[in-house]
């Protein structure tokens, strides 16, 4: 009587079991051909995709970075000369400010000469001027003794 009190108690392995049974059952039978379903079409979207799919994208793909290649190498080609152009005129600016730079040099000189020969024609004018005045001024000091001795 004990056993069979334990084995009621205590044993719960036969009802266990039959929930394990039941739920590989449910599992098995219900679930597993959901799950069947789902990796078929899994597969067959693979095999779709592998062979349809792929090849189209990856010939659209081809085409495109192709034509984007070729824009590339225009685009490169267009700024290369760009460059060119630009370095160019900056070289006939620079040719132009120093051929520009060279006239003002020279012209600076030839002004720079003519102010020193005018200014030695001021200065002899100013030296003769005083050459006049003093000459002046000393006829007048004689005039000027005559006149003090009365």
């Amino acid at each position: 009587d004990v056993g069979e009190i334990y084995s009621r108690l205590l044993d719960h392995r036969p009802v266990i079991q039959g929930e394990i049974r039941y739920f590989v059952k449910e599992f098995e039978e219900k679930r597993g051909l959901r799950e069947l379903r789902v990796l078929e079409n899994l597969k067959n979207t693979i095999y779709e995709t592998n062979e349809n799919i792929l090849p189209k994208c990856e010939q659209s793909m081809h085409d495109n970075l192709n034509e984007v290649l070729k824009r590339l190498q225009a685009s490169n080609d267009m700024i290369h000369r760009l460059q060119e152009r630009e370095h160019e005129e900056r070289k006939l600016q620079a040719d132009k400010l120093m051929a520009g730079e060279g006239k003002h040099i020279a012209h600076w000189k030839t002004f720079m000469k003519e102010q020193q020969n005018k200014q030695a024609e001021v200065d002899e004018e100013h030296r003769k001027a005083m050459e006049r005045l003093k000459e002046q001024y000393s006829e007048m000091e004689k005039e000027l003794a005559k006149y003090v001795s009365f």
